[in-house]
């Protein structure tokens, strides 16, 4: 089944400029960018993402993190593009993930959110989170 996803190229992964080399792997994987640009995270829209976590001790970490530098956000397209992506990536905890992931290969062992790429989980959150950062006319 052909899928949208969500990514967003986190503050690390911008900072080690992985950009190009983190979407080279997607493509190799047979994934299409359908959106992509660079944005500014505001604080509000880090508290939107991310409403599951404001009440997490933590939560004031990831958000000023976030809104550290320019991310990028884009929107990836293929056979079954969610399960993929997040294979891709590994799990979240970079020290969980293997050698050969992306999280794996570039994320922080020590620092969680530190993790190169944020990926949607699921359909439904593909579908809010992509119209969260994208106008319709945005997404191809």
């Amino acid at each position: 089944m052909i899928q949208k996803t969500l990514i967003i190229l986190k503050p690390d992964c911008m900072e080690k400029n992985l950009a190009g080399t983190v979407l080279s792997r997607f493509e190799a994987a047979g994934l299409t960018l359908a959106a992509c640009k660079m944005i500014q995270i505001s604080e509000t829209l880090v508290r939107e993402h991310y409403a599951h976590l404001v009440n997490e001790p933590f939560f004031g970490f990831l958000s000023n993190w976030m809104m550290s530098r320019p991310v990028i956000v884009a929107v990836l397209q293929g056979e079954n593009a969610i399960e993929k992506v997040r294979e891709l990536l590994g799990p979240t905890k970079s020290a969980n993930a293997p050698a050969g992931t992306i999280r794996g290969d570039f994320g922080n062992k020590e620092i969680v959110t530190y993790n190169i790429c944020h990926a949607s989980d699921g359909e439904a959150s593909a579908s809010a989170e992509i119209a969260r950062f994208f106008n319709e006319n945005e997404v191809f």
